[in-house]
């Protein structure tokens, strides 16, 4: 095994590919030393791969966006999202601007997707996703150009849930943004608009504990049903999924490594995300909280839940005029990166 691991970390470095294995644990990830974005590479800052642990051994896998001008310590943000996206779609965007504006950044791909480590893959905890951001701080803070006492996180779609959830648990957390925010514990335990009875929350906990006996037995995992291709949409289609489908399954924002581009959810993810509400506790953060979402976004409701839920002066909520949920995934006009720079600047001090 160890000649064929290190045939392949040969091979692979020819290929732009590279091969890291952990010293304390078998988790082993893969990652790509090129430039594999779905947005342009900026001469303005520098950018590297990099691997960390979370506390449950699990290898994530990030990109590193330094300012090209580093002076002593300075501000950090780790950044993930959105659900179902890896680093080189969403995250990464949001990381070298971020990172233009003279932020250390890292934009990461959490546990179980893209090049991070963990087996099963595609499988979405709201513990273990909550985790991977402060595994990301805990990173931050070993290295020597950041400040560990002015961090911040920035979560986007599913992972602004996780993010408000981290900011929650951990103190070292200064400032979060989220973005286009989606409560994923919400939405499975009580369905869009809180729509889903009782009764049909009870079947689908008994249709998802059917399909773990169906998948004990078999050895394998079931998946969610993936996006639908374009050409299958239809005039019936709802416009939130047209607008996923516009991103995902397209030019635009597709990437072989993405859930939402190429498969589903392992199905029985949803077992844990009905019974683990991850904002039980987001009035007791203390430290800032930014929230934006699109005026038009299917998903607003989650954001102004949220916001309703934390206390104190400690937060805002910015609604972006006419903009759709995916339309904060990409669109660099749209993104109120001015707002970001000032927030983050204003409580990273």
């Amino acid at each position: 095994m160890k000649l064929i691991l290190a045939f392949a970390f040969g091979a692979a470095l020819t290929a732009g590919i590279m091969y890291y294995k952990c010293a304390k644990t078998t988790d082993t990830v893969q990652f790509t030393t090129k430039w594999d974005k779905t947005f342009a590479k900026s001469d303005k800052v520098d950018t590297h791969k990099v691997t960390f642990k979370n506390r449950y051994g699990i290898t994530l896998v990030g990109d590193m966006y330094l300012p090209k001008n580093i002076q002593g310590k300075m501000p950090a943000i780790a950044v993930s999202g959105p659900f179902g996206a890896v680093k080189e779609q969403v995250s990464g965007r949001y990381a070298q601007e971020m990172a233009e504006r003279g932020f250390i950044t890292l934009a990461f791909d959490p546990s179980f997707t893209g090049e991070s480590g963990g087996n099963v893959r595609d499988v979405a905890s709201p513990d273990i996703n909550t985790e991977d951001f402060s595994a990301a701080v805990d990173y931050l803070t070993t290295l020597p150009n950041v400040d560990e006492n002015k961090i911040g996180i920035i979560g986007i779609c599913g992972w602004g849930g996780f993010a408000l959830n981290a900011a929650a648990m951990d103190t070292r957390i200064k400032a979060t943004v989220t973005s286009t925010m989606y409560d994923m514990t919400r939405v499975s335990a009580h369905g869009y608009n809180d729509s889903m009875s009782a009764e049909e929350l009870y079947k689908m906990r008994k249709d998802l504990n059917n399909q773990r006996t169906k998948d004990a037995k078999s050895g394998t995992v079931a998946k969610s049903y993936p996006l639908p291709d374009p050409k299958d949409l239809t005039e019936d289609t709802p416009q939130f999924v047209k607008d996923y489908v516009n991103f995902y399954k397209t030019p635009l924002g597709y990437h072989e490594r993405s859930v939402g581009s190429n498969r589903g959810w392992v199905t029985t993810s949803t077992l844990s995300l009905i019974t683990q509400p991850i904002l039980a506790y987001a009035d007791t953060i203390k430290s800032p909280v930014l929230m934006i979402h699109g005026e038009k976004a299917h998903s607003r409701y989650f954001s102004e839940g949220a916001y309703a839920k934390l206390t104190g002066d400690n937060k805002e909520l910015m609604i972006i005029p006419g903009a759709n949920h995916t339309d904060l995934y990409y669109k660099m006009d749209v993104i109120p990166f001015d707002k970001m720079e000032q927030f983050f600047k204003t409580n990273l001090k």
